[in-house]
This record gives structure tokens, C-alpha cells and sequence, in this order.
């Protein structure tokens, strides 16, 4: 991942969780929309415009997969099951 230019001034940490989930949405005559839904809480994230996808659109989602990917392998290497998950499951 490329070394950030800017200095952060805030983080907002989103923990998962039983109301965690992570939705696309694509639509016909407009450009998908991938909602991250944290209880009363949404992140939507779009493309630049609402009709036009550009080259640093499609990088940021490659991008953003491939960090999901990491991130879910990450998770699972450090998943024990336990009783409680398997009656939730």
C-alpha cells in the first residue's frame, strides 16, 4: 500500500460484529455504490461521479479488494471456534 502524503487528523475505528456487513449495490444507469454497515452506522462509498468511472476509481477498488482480502485472511488465520459461534452460525 502507498505511503500516505497527508497527516491523518482523525480515525474513526468501526469494529465488526453481529451488525457488521458490507453490501454492493450495482445499478443499472448509475455506477454501483458498496455500503459497510456498522449498526445505526453506514459508509457508503462511491465512485467520483454518479455516472462516470474513472482510472483512479477502478484503482481504488482493486485497491480496496485486494486490502479486504488481506484483512479477511488475516481474520481467519486468527479464528479459534468456539461453542457460542457455532450456535450462532
Amino acid at each position: 500500500m502507498a505511503r500516505r502524503r497527508t497527516h491523518r487528523i482523525s480515525t474513526i475505528s468501526l469494529n465488526t460484529g453481529r451488525g457488521a456487513r458490507a453490501t454492493n449495490h450495482p445499478y443499472p444507469s448509475r455506477t454501483p455504490v458498496l455500503a459497510l454497515d456498522f449498526g445505526a452506522l453506514s459508509v457508503l462509498v462511491t465512485t467520483t461521479a454518479g455516472d462516470l468511472v474513472t482510472a483512479s476509481d477502478v484503482a481504488f477498488a482493486r485497491q480496496l479488494a485486494h486490502e479486504a482480502r488481506q484483512f479477511a485472511r488475516a481474520v481467519e488465520s486468527k479464528f479459534t471456534p468456539t461453542q457460542a459461534d457455532e450456535i450462532a452460525a
